[in-house]
């Protein structure tokens, strides 16, 4: 009888010490060391991400650039709706940077409008068309060295999705497709995750299991429609108007545990403890 009592502890003990293994082992996932990133799910933008913006931005009179090669039009001009948008919103210094040729991507000349840029912007639309364009140029180079001088990175959609080291719904062949071999890189902004949007708006609330079973070291990320997550540093935080879920393949192991921690605008996450934290 003693045996049988102490059995299901022993087994409780071996799975949680397994859990810890597995986080010993596995990279650490993190942030930006410098800068700001507001990383939208999509849908309508409330007040409170603008002004999360452009505070990441120094003010609305910044110089904003926007990115929309994620969109399938092949050539944009400033009358494109992002820039619209920004406009609308109060800034005044907004400008368009485009081009679906790498070799372009990596031009000095091409990359100069970035140079002194305090805010990047991707637009909406299909992620693997921005990686495509600017994976491994210049412009890249560009973009992680606006963070470097303390400013923001923000997208919304698909915009959202580049941010992270893993590319989810990448595929040329549909967005219903998680993983897509040749096409699951994004900028790392975040380092060890990967970013889903549209999240409960699209029903996609388990569509990350697969990806964290298969890349165990990986956070997974879900925002939902007309909600951000705002990162400084490990620190995410939630605003906005629905739901962040936090995903993590050790939490499946554990008992009776979810795999994802689901957040409110308001409440913090630690992105390198993979834990929800205390209200302040």
């Amino acid at each position: 009888m003693k045996h049988q009592i102490l059995l299901p502890f022993f087994t409780a003990a071996l799975l949680l010490q397994g859990c810890v293994t597995v986080e010993a082992k596995r990279p650490a996932t993190l942030g930006p060391s410098d800068g700001t990133l507001v990383i939208v799910g999509g849908g309508m933008m409330p007040q409170v991400i603008f002004d999360r913006f452009f505070e990441g931005a120094g003010g609305r009179d910044a110089k904003i650039v926007v990115v929309p090669t994620a969109g399938a039009a092949a050539e944009y001009d400033e009358s494109f709706r992002g820039v619209a948008m920004f406009k609308r919103a109060g800034a005044t210094n907004v400008h368009l940077l485009h081009t679906r040729d790498r070799n372009v991507a990596n031009s000095d000349e091409f990359v100069a409008v970035l140079s002194d840029a305090k805010a990047v912007w991707f637009g909406g639309g299909r992620q693997w068309r921005t990686a495509d364009a600017y994976l491994g140029t210049k412009t890249e180079a560009a973009f992680h060295d606006v963070l470097k001088r303390g400013g923001v990175i923000g997208g919304s959609s698909a915009g959202a999705t580049i941010q992270g080291s893993y590319l989810v719904r990448g595929a040329p062949k549909g967005n219903h497709i998680m993983m897509s071999p040749g096409h699951e890189q994004g900028f790392g902004f975040i380092q060890n995750c990967a970013i889903d949007q549209h999240l409960l708006a699209r029903k996609r609330k388990n569509d990350m299991l697969p990806v964290i079973r298969k890349h165990s070291h990986l956070l997974g990320i879900g925002i939902d429609e007309s909600t951000a997550l705002v990162v400084r540093g490990n620190t995410a935080e939630v605003i906005g108007k629905s739901k962040a879920l936090f995903y993590d393949i050790a939490m499946e192991k554990t008992l009776g545990e979810k795999f994802y921690i689901s957040l409110d605008p308001g409440e913090h996450f630690n992105l390198e403890s993979r834990r929800k934290l205390p209200a302040k």
